[in-house]
């Protein structure tokens, strides 16, 4: 197995799911960039490379955010959900993802 097919294999993993939310929804109309749930240990390079790969479209830049998990509690017991990482993904004029066609 070559260095490059190791690298894709792992560029198909980096991306876990789009984000839709009213949020979401919201910075995309405004500011052309679409948000996805990334595993925790992408880096914007891997992000960035596996959104051109997978949608084949052509990226700008790319933003990371960590996020905490919420604090849940069942009785008395306090619990945590996980942490996470979210990318907003700026696509370059003319570049657009549809997530409804069946690629």
């Amino acid at each position: 197995m070559s260095a490059n097919t190791v690298n894709q294999d792992r560029l198909y993993q980096v991306i876990l799911a789009p984000q839709i939310t009213e949020k979401a929804t919201r910075v995309a109309d405004k500011h052309q960039q679409i948000a996805f749930k990334v595993r925790t240990d992408a880096t914007k390079p891997e992000v960035k490379a596996a959104v051109e790969l997978l949608f084949k479209v052509e990226v700008d830049a790319v933003s990371v955010v960590n996020v905490k998990g919420k604090v849940k509690r069942a009785g008395r017991t306090l619990g945590r959900r996980q942490d996470w990482k979210k990318a907003y993904v700026s696509l370059k004029p003319g570049q657009e993802i549809n997530f409804a066609a069946g690629e």
